[in-house]
């Protein structure tokens, strides 16, 4: 460096070269941007740590994980979303149609609304219920052997309970499945996209491991980067489980609720028609 091994010179007046003079000011700030020992210049604080430049300079795989990872975490929003419009509104409409169906003294009139009602899980099942109701009582009241002309008709009774209670259970299985329809990709991302950032984490620290080869040095300015590249696939992988997880869980309690309702339900139109149709 400039300022050591240098020797006396008589006092002797000389000439001042500007030309010398400039080039002299140019080495010295040249050695004081090199630092001690002739170490190389410090990036500006940020300029190597911000995510997006750490991403621009992520190598191919660390992106293609990345990129799988936005479209687990993309769609499990996705999916979170549409199940608590779904769940609001089937919770909304049950009790309305609960209402309805305890209010109303004849199964026909509640018929006559389940159509606006249709995303409440209980209007399948009682869909259903009437139906095969419906279908027991107009065979019942065709009997075989026809009494006299004028003499009254037996009144119209229920061939098979159990009959009744099996499509009860077949309405409540699709309900279920229909609820439960698509929570299951949450479970999946809750799953997978942890090992998918620690599979991009591994990645990354191996490309480091190639870099200090590569250059021969074991320096934080080398290893650094790299190791900030592979930890945000750890962090984007826990960002898509996370909010999966727990939305899995609050959609599972809600599905295990509205379980519960049906099957009160199946055994109050079970007791209604037992009692009135036996």
């Amino acid at each position: 460096m400039l300022g050591f091994g240098y020797r006396a010179v008589p006092a002797a007046p000389f000439p001042y070269d500007s030309e010398v003079s400039l080039h002299t000011c140019v080495l010295l700030a040249l050695a004081l941007l090199q630092g001690p020992a002739g170490a190389p210049a410090t990036p500006a604080a940020g300029s190597e740590t911000n995510i997006v430049s750490l991403v621009a300079r992520a190598p191919v795989t660390s992106k293609a994980v990345l990129l799988i990872l936005a479209l687990f975490s993309a769609i499990s929003w996705g999916v979170i979303l549409y199940k608590m419009w779904q769940f609001q509104r089937a919770q909304r409409q049950s009790t309305s149609f609960l209402e309805i169906f305890r209010r109303s003294s004849k199964f026909s009139e509640v018929q006559a609304v389940c159509r606006t009602l249709a995303e409440s899980p209980l209007v399948g099942i009682f869909q259903a219920g009437y139906a095969e109701l419906t279908a027991q009582l107009k065979s019942a009241s065709q009997p075989s052997n026809p009494g006299r002309p004028g003499e009254p008709t037996a009144r119209p009774t229920l061939k098979s309970l159990d009959a009744l209670d099996r499509a009860l259970l077949r309405a409540s299985g699709v309900e279920v499945t229909r609820l439960e329809k698509r929570v299951t990709f949450l479970a999946t991302t809750a799953s997978i996209t942890p090992f998918i950032g620690l599979f991009g984490t591994v990645w990354g620290i191996m490309s480091s491991f190639q870099q200090i080869a590569a250059q021969s040095s074991t320096s934080l300015a080398v290893v650094a980067p790299g190791i900030a590249d592979a930890l945000i696939a750890t962090a984007a992988g826990l960002f898509a489980a996370i909010p999966a997880v727990y939305f899995y869980n609050q959609f599972t309690q809600q599905v295990k609720a509205f379980v519960q309702a049906m099957e009160d339900f199946s055994l109050e139109f079970l007791t209604i028609a037992e009692r009135n149709f036996t």
